[in-house]
């Protein structure tokens, strides 16, 4: 156990500086840091409650996904009704079903057909045998499909995954270094932005839907009829986003929607110099774009965001190459912050602010103080410790705590991750798990001596019976990190990463660092007794 080849010490060597060499970028201005190479720039970063920033708790509109919901199923039974080519009446949502009048001749066929869009709920699986809809006769023709609580619980999951998604993202194109983003509860979203004290453009970007969607003017009825209740059934009256608010009437027909888009940009319109959005389809955006237009050429369409009109152009020829531009007298911001939110995506539901806080970063400060000087008074009392009860080996074992400890930073740096409160705890326990494992060799040391063996066998005894004792307890301890991490949210998670690396770090530490110390002074020293 005290042989080293000239190369394997040399391994331990580089590796435990390579790692701590990783840390460096922490004591140097970010300003210094950015003139460095790119992979010399990772660094720390500081959670919420460290270094301040913002707090939004964002819930998810329920109400509107029912509807939503109820709408889609509307859809599919017409859809699976003219399929079918069977006749039918009195297609209309209800608070909890759909209902549809059809011929009592076609009655089974038509129960038979509507009963194959119920699915089992959970996937493939199911749950508890809960399909997603309830398929009934109701009498005399009409068919009732109900949607059961379960269904509507499980939509709302789904959205709340799929927000997450479309909230990351937004979040990350605005240049926030390591948000959190998590879900609670049932239907709300946590969303935490260290470094960022205005949340007033966070709350704009994720409070808009941003779906957005081309359809049709309606140039057969004024607008000014229609808000007078004269809206023809497949059309309805939308405002303009700008003001002075303008009417208009718009088909409710969807020719291209923003799922289409592949990408969307802010820039300058070349002849005005006005900021516009350019946008690019995908294949089949671009293939049902160049359709309608080349359908509707002289007619003006409606380029429609969260249901506000941002532009109404008439169509001069068809669009056939898969692109476009969109202008609405914006602000350079407000063409970027919309080019963000179509790159982004739409959300599938409308999120509500129900939870605002700013941290300041005072506060964070305050915190970075306290958590310094409980990591500076759990230092110095595990490092008189070792010196009064192991004296030149305590030496030892405090010189491999604090490389151990140079280490954990050089591999969070490595990692980018986020230090907080809790992460600082972790770090003061490791320095605690990491004496200890020094605490076992050396009282297995002791024990040897005490057995009769001579110094150098005793020692060797010592690292090598030592090794499954400290093992064993460190994997346990790893374990719980893991488990923690894994079920953990936020803070809790950041404490379980900087407690797993430091295990895996004591561990190198203990079993290679430390026992390449004593090794080195038992070449030079060739002891006859350990001043242990």
């Amino acid at each position: 156990m005290l042989y080293f080849t000239r190369w394997k010490a040399l391994a331990i060597i580089l590796t435990a500086l390579v790692v701590c060499l990783c840390a460096v970028p922490n004591f140097f201005p970010e300003a210094t840091v950015k003139g460095w190479p790119a992979w010399a720039q990772r660094r720390l970063v500081l959670g919420l409650d460290l270094q301040g920033g913002s707090y939004l708790l964002l819930e998810v509109d329920s109400n509107y996904v029912k509807k939503e919901k109820l709408d889609q199923i509307r859809d599919d039974v017409r859809r699976t009704l003219r399929d079918a080519r069977i006749g039918y009446t009195g297609l209309a949502s209800r608070p909890d079903s759909v209902e549809v009048r059809v011929k009592d001749t076609d009655l089974q066929n038509a129960l038979t057909k509507l009963r194959e869009l119920s699915q089992p709920l959970g996937g493939l699986v199911g749950s508890s045998g809960q399909r997603s809809l309830e398929v009934s006769d109701a009498g005399g023709g009409l068919i009732r499909l109900g949607v059961p609580q379960a269904a509507i619980t499980e939509r709302i999951r789904q959205t709340i995954e799929q927000s997450i998604q479309i909230v990351e993202r937004r979040v990350n194109q605005l240049g926030t270094v390591e948000p959190v983003i998590q879900r609670q509860g049932s239907d709300r979203i946590l969303v935490q932005v260290p470094g960022l004290q205005d949340p007033s453009r966070l709350k704009e970007l994720l409070g808009k839907t941003a779906k957005m969607e081309f359809r049709m003017v309606d140039t057969t009825v004024p607008p000014d009829q229609a808000q007078a209740g004269r809206v023809p059934p497949d059309s309805e009256v939308l405002m303009s986003s700008t003001s002075p608010k303008t009417p208009y009437v718009i088909k409710k027909q969807i020719l291209v929607s923003g799922g289409d888009l592949t990408d969307s940009q802010p820039g300058f319109d070349q002849r005005s110099g006005e900021p516009i959005v350019s946008f690019r389809f995908n294949t089949a955006g671009s293939r049902k774009f160049a359709q309608a237009t080349s359908e509707n050429v002289g007619q003006p369409f409606a380029i429609v965001l969260d249901n506000e009109v941002i532009s109404a152009p008439v169509i001069r020829e068809p669009i056939t190459g898969g692109s476009g531009q969109i202008s609405g007298s914006f602000t350079v911001q407000q063409a970027n912050d919309l080019a963000i939110l179509l790159r982004a995506g739409a959300l599938p539901a409308p999120l509500t602010v129900i939870e605002e806080r700013t941290v300041g970063p005072g506060l964070g400060q305050d915190s970075i103080e306290k958590g310094e000087l409980a990591a500076y008074v759990g230092s110095i009392l595990v490092i008189v410790f070792m010196l009064l009860t192991y004296r030149l080996f305590g030496v030892f074992a405090n010189i491999a705590v604090a490389i151990n400890v140079a280490m954990i930073f050089g591999v969070l740096s490595l990692l980018n991750a986020t230090l907080t409160l809790p992460g600082i705890a972790g770090i003061v326990l490791t320095v605690g798990i990491a004496v200890d494992s020094n605490v076992l060799i050396y009282e297995r040391i002791r024990e040897e001596l005490r057995g009769g063996r001579n110094a150098i066998s005793a020692i060797d005894a010592g690292f090598k019976r030592a090794l499954s004792t400290i093992l064993d307890s460190n994997i346990t301890t790893f374990i719980a990190a893991a488990v923690l991490f894994y079920i953990g949210t936020g803070p809790v998670r950041g404490f379980a990463v900087t407690l797993g690396i430091g295990i895996i770090t004591t561990v190198f530490t203990a079993f290679t660092l430390t026992r390449l110390i004593v090794a080195t002074w038992v070449r030079w020293k060739r002891p006859h007794s350990v001043p242990i």
